[in-house]
């Protein structure tokens, strides 16, 4: 085999940027693609078979560029854009940071970082129901919370409602301490988390006060219609059939819902058939309905968390 050799120009600066603390950046695109990464003066060299010098540097250039469009260059990063130039999709990542999906309180931009997150963010815009399945990490929750948060300050809705079922993970609820709203409140506190983000503290606390926002356990739905509302059923997984119908059909006119859970890691009691598969598969086909798959390509969080969910799926 002959060895190829490619150099690009970056400045010092920029590749920095994209060499990751103790150069884990590089080493990392070393191993993907069998090649030898060095540093030259204002750029890199690039050595190995011609195809993987060529697929390298290509990943190489692309993170240039989101680093450029101000993108934080992460381990999770380098593997996701190597992996969509692996499948000729590269092209398209660039566009992820061309629209923001909202704005936090503190002014920063929030992008989908995956095409998977980009097609899960339109099809909450152009339906009326959308469910998400995937697993931990890959932004269901968050990016449903933003797009809520964007809709409320376009006047789209009037209120954000976020609710989830109060379903035991291996613990009891009853050993807890306070009242019901005192136990639920940590099966609630990533929607709090958020919220508070994106509106920040203060304007999310008069929100809570005024109505706007609420964030309920699933069961306080009942019985209720919900008219201009942005509505955000997470953990979904842990539903049942009856309280996911009971769910779906308080959907007033002018909302807008999303249902996000993992099915993988559903938490009902033995025997018991989770609401958000049986939705999945008869809803799937109704207009005004679209159902979005992530996978663990789509895992935004540590590096550690994309391989522990490909460790149990394969242990299945």
């Amino acid at each position: 085999m002959t060895e190829n050799t490619r150099e690009i120009m970056l400045g010092s600066e920029l590749f920095i940027k994209l060499s990751g603390a103790m150069d884990g950046n590089v080493e990392l695109m070393e191993k993907l693609f069998g090649v030898t990464v060095k540093q030259l003066d204002g750029g890199v060299k690039v050595s190995g078979d011609k195809d993987n010098v060529d697929r390298c540097c290509e990943l190489i250039e692309l993170l240039a560029e989101l680093a450029r469009q101000g993108q934080q260059i992460t381990k999770v990063v380098v593997s996701r854009c190597a992996d969509m130039i692996t499948s000729g999709e590269a092209g398209e990542i660039t566009d992820l940071f061309k629209e923001a999906v909202a704005v936090t309180a503190r002014g920063k931009k929030i992008y989908c970082k995956t095409l998977n997150q980009r097609d899960y963010c339109r099809a909450i815009k152009k339906n009326t129901l959308t469910f998400a399945v995937g697993p931990a990490g890959t932004g269901k929750t968050y990016l449903a919370v933003a797009l809520a948060v964007a809709a409320f300050r376009r006047g789209e809705v009037d209120r954000i409602i976020l609710t989830r079922p109060a379903i035991e993970a291996g613990e009891k609820l009853g050993f807890l301490p306070g009242d019901l709203q005192m136990k639920v409140d940590p099966y609630l506190r990533p929607l709090y988390d958020a919220l508070e983000e994106l509106f920040g503290v203060d304007n999310y606390t008069a929100l809570i006060e005024k109505g706007i926002i609420e964030i309920a356990p699933l069961a306080y739905m009942r019985g209720r219609t919900l008219s201009r509302a942005f509505i955000i059923l997470d953990e979904a997984q842990n539903t049942t059939e009856e309280q996911m119908k009971m769910f779906l059909t308080r959907m007033g006119e002018g909302s807008k819902v999303v249902v996000t859970g993992d099915i993988t890691q559903i938490d009902l009691p033995l025997g018991g058939k989770s609401g958000l598969k049986q939705a999945i598969k008869i809803l799937a086909d109704i207009d005004g309905i679209a159902v979005c798959r992530l996978t663990d390509k789509d895992v935004v969080r540590h590096e550690l968390v994309q391989k522990i969910i490909k460790a149990y799926d394969n242990a299945r």
